[in-house]
C-alpha cells in the first residue's frame, strides 16, 4: 500500500503539471471551489498532487520508504485509512477555516500525506533510536524534525500556506499518542463506568463492627 501511495502521488502529480489548466487545477484544493462552488472531490483529490519537484521527489520517498515501515507494524488497511483519511480530514478543516478567514487559492496534499508519515513513524519509536540521513536520532527528535519543516514554511510563507500541514500535524498527533477513535470510545466508556461505580459506592453505608445482633433484629 505504501508503494500504491507514493506512485499514486508521482502520477497525480505529473498528470497535474501536464494538464494545468483543465484537469490539474480540478485537483488541487480550491476551498472556494469546494464551497460554494461544490467540487467536492478535492479533498480526496489533492493528496496525490505536488507541483514542486521537492514536494514530489521527497513525498513520494517519505511514503515509501517511512510509510513502509508503518505498514509493516500497521497494516496496509490502517494505513491508508490514517494516511489518505487524515489528509482528507486536514483538507476538509482547511475547506471550514476558508469560510471565515481568507485562505491560499489552492493546496496541494501530497506533502501533507509525506509529512503524516514521516511525523507518525517518529512518534511511534517514541524514545527508541531511529535514523535521520545516518544520524542516530529518537524518534520523538525525527517527528520533530518533520514537524520543523511545517514550521519553517510557515515562517517563511505564511501559516495560511500551511494549513493542511497544520492540521495533519495535529491529527497524526492525536492518533499516535491519543489513539484511535476505537481506543478513545472505550477510554471513554471505561470512564463512564468509573463515574458509574463511584455514584453507586456513595450510597453504600460501613456496618460497624460495634451493632447489635442481628438476631435481635427479627
Amino acid at each position: 500500500m505504501a508503494a500504491k501511495l507514493a506512485i499514486g502521488l508521482v502520477v497525480g502529480s505529473v498528470l497535474t503539471l501536464a494538464a494545468q489548466a483543465t484537469i490539474g487545477r480540478l485537483l488541487v484544493l480550491s476551498p472556494q471551489a469546494v464551497f460554494p462552488g461544490l467540487h467536492l472531490w478535492q479533498p480526496f483529490t489533492y493528496a496525490f498532487v505536488e507541483t514542486e519537484p521537492f514536494g514530489i521527489i521527497f513525498g513520494a520517498f517519505a511514503l515509501y520508504s517511512i510509510g513502509g515501515g508503518l505498514e509493516m507494524s500497521w497494516g496496509s488497511r490502517r494505513l491508508l485509512q490514517v494516511l489518505w483519511g487524515g489528509t482528507m480530514l486536514a483538507g476538509v478543516l482547511t475547506v471550514l477555516v476558508g469560510l471565515f478567514v481568507p485562505v491560499a487559492g489552492a493546496y496541494t496534499g501530497g506533502w501533507v500525506m509525506g509529512t503524516m508519515a514521516w511525523v507518525a513513524y517518529g512518534l511511534s519509536i517514541g524514545r527508541g533510536q531511529a535514523n535521520f540521513w545516518g544520524i542516530p536520532v529518537s524518534g520523538n527528535v525525527l517527528a520533530g524534525i518533520g514537524a520543523g519543516f511545517v514550521v519553517l514554511n510557515g515562517l517563511r510563507f505564511g501559516w495560511v500556506s500551511q494549513l493542511p500541514e497544520l492540521f495533519g500535524l495535529g491529527i497524526i498527533f492525536l492518533y499516535v499518542r491519543g489513539g484511535s477513535p476505537r481506543r478513545l470510545w472505550l477510554r471513554f466508556q471505561h470512564w463512564r463506568l468509573q463515574r458509574q461505580m463511584q455514584g453507586r459506592s456513595r450510597h453504600l453505608r460501613v456496618i460497624s463492627s460495634e451493632r447489635p445482633n442481628d438476631k435481635y433484629l427479627n
